[in-house]
C-alpha cells in the first residue's frame, strides 16, 4: 500500500477559498512536492508566477472540468503523472467549483491502472461561512460537496456573526455529521489537517472515527416525529438538530452479528438500486463465526470492504452502518439491515 501515490481531492464552490488554500499548499516551505491537477473554470485559478517559483507541474483539463465525461481524461493526466513518479510526493485534483467530486473519486476506485498506483486519501471541501446557507438552497451540487466531504474547511468566517455561524454549521451537520470541521479565515488551516488523512483506507475508518461504534442515535434527532420536511433545530441534551429537506445520513446499528450471506446481498442489491441517491456509505460489522471485523466504505454503486484486524477482547461485537444521500427511504433500510442480524 505504501508505495502508492495518495490522491486528495480538493472541492467547493466557487469563490469559496479552494485557490487560497491551494497556493498555501504549493507555496509554503512544508518540504513536500504536490502534483497538481487543475482546471481553470470562470475561477481566478493559481497564481501562475507563485506556480513556477513552487518548482511545481500544473495540469489543466482540456474543457476546464472534471466530470464524468472526461473521466477518460483524467485518467490520461494521471498516467502521464505516474511517468516521473519521485518527482512528487502526493497529487491535488482540484474540481470545478460546479462538479460533484464522486466521479473524480470513482475513477480511483475503478480504472485498474490507476488504483494500482494511486490511492484516494481524501475528499476535501472548502465553504464560503458567509453563502453556503443560500448555496445549499440554491445549488445541489453544494449540497454534494458537503456530504460527500471527509475535511470541511468552512472559511471565511470572520464575515459573519456568532450566531450566522452556529445555523451555517448546524446546516453542515444535517447533511454529514461525519466530516472533519475547520473553522477558517483565509483558509488557513494545518496542511496536515487536509493531506495525509486517509480516509478511504479502510483499516483507518476506526482510527479516524472514535465516535463511529458508539451509540450515536443524539447526532441524528431519531427520538421525534418530525415529517422528512422538517427543518426546525431540536434541543436535545444540549445539541443541536437540524434536518435537511432531501440530504441525510441514516446511521443504523445491531447490537450483534450479521449473516454475511443475507447481508452482502443486501447491501449490494440497495447500491445497485440507490446508488444514485447514494453518495457515500461506510460500515464495520461482525460477521458470524469471523473473529475479524469486516470494514466496507462505498462511493453511490461502488462497494470496496474486506476483514480488518480482530475484534478486541471485551469489545462488544457490534454492526454499524452510515449511509449520506439523497431522498433515503430510512424505513426501508433499517428494516433491510435488521433482517440480515444472525
Amino acid at each position: 500500500m505504501s508505495d502508492k501515490i495518495p490522491v486528495t481531492v480538493l472541492t467547493g464552490y466557487l469563490g469559496a477559498g479552494k485557490t487560497t488554500l491551494l497556493n498555501r499548499i504549493l507555496t509554503e516551505p512544508h518540504g513536500r512536492k504536490f502534483a497538481v491537477i487543475v482546471n481553470e473554470f470562470g475561477e481566478i485559478g493559481i497564481d501562475n508566477d507563485l506556480v513556477v517559483g513552487a518548482d511545481e507541474e500544473v495540469f489543466e483539463m482540456n474543457n476546464g472540468c472534471i466530470c464524468c465525461t472526461v473521466r477518460g481524461d483524467l485518467i490520461r493526466i494521471i498516467e502521464g503523472l505516474m511517468k516521473r513518479k519521485g518527482r512528487f510526493d502526493a497529487i491535488i485534483v482540484e474540481t470545478t467549483g460546479l462538479a460533484d467530486p464522486a466521479p473524480v473519486a470513482q475513477t480511483f476506485f475503478v480504472d485498474q491502472d490507476v488504483s494500482e498506483k494511486t490511492k484516494l486519501d481524501a475528499v476535501v471541501t472548502v465553504a464560503d461561512a458567509k453563502w453556503l446557507t443560500q448555496r445549499l438552497k440554491d445549488a445541489p451540487e453544494a449540497k454534494n460537496q458537503i456530504a460527500f466531504a471527509d475535511v470541511i474547511v468552512l472559511n471565511k468566517t470572520d464575515l459573519v456573526t456568532a450566531d450566522e455561524l452556529t445555523e451555517v454549521e448546524g446546516r453542515i451537520r444535517a447533511i454529514n455529521p461525519y466530516a472533519r470541521l475547520h473553522k477558517t479565515e483565509r483558509a488557513a488551516v494545518a496542511i496536515d489537517e487536509v493531506l495525509g488523512r486517509n480516509a478511504f483506507d479502510l483499516d483507518r475508518i476506526l482510527d479516524l472515527e472514535p465516535a463511529f461504534l458508539e451509540d450515536d442515535d443524539h447526532h441524528h434527532g431519531h427520538d421525534h416525529d418530525c415529517g422528512p420536511g422538517c427543518n426546525h433545530a431540536h434541543h436535545d441534551g444540549g445539541l443541536k438538530h437540524y434536518h435537511d429537506e432531501d440530504m441525510q445520513s441514516v446511521a443504523l446499528t445491531i447490537a450483534g452479528d450479521v449473516d454475511p450471506e443475507k447481508f452482502l446481498p443486501w447491501v449490494n442489491d440497495l447500491v445497485q438500486r440507490e446508488g444514485p441517491n447514494i453518495l457515500r456509505s461506510k460500515g464495520i460489522l461482525a460477521f458470524k463465526n469471523e473473529p475479524k471485523r469486516f470494514v466496507f466504505q462505498g462511493v453511490h454503486m461502488i462497494l470496496d470492504g474486506d476483514l480488518q484486524g480482530d475484534w478486541k477482547a471485551g469489545e462488544p461485537r457490534q454492526s454499524k452502518l452510515v449511509f449520506i444521500g439523497r431522498n433515503l427511504d430510512e424505513t426501508a433500510i433499517r428494516d433491510g439491515f435488521l433482517a440480515c442480524a444472525a
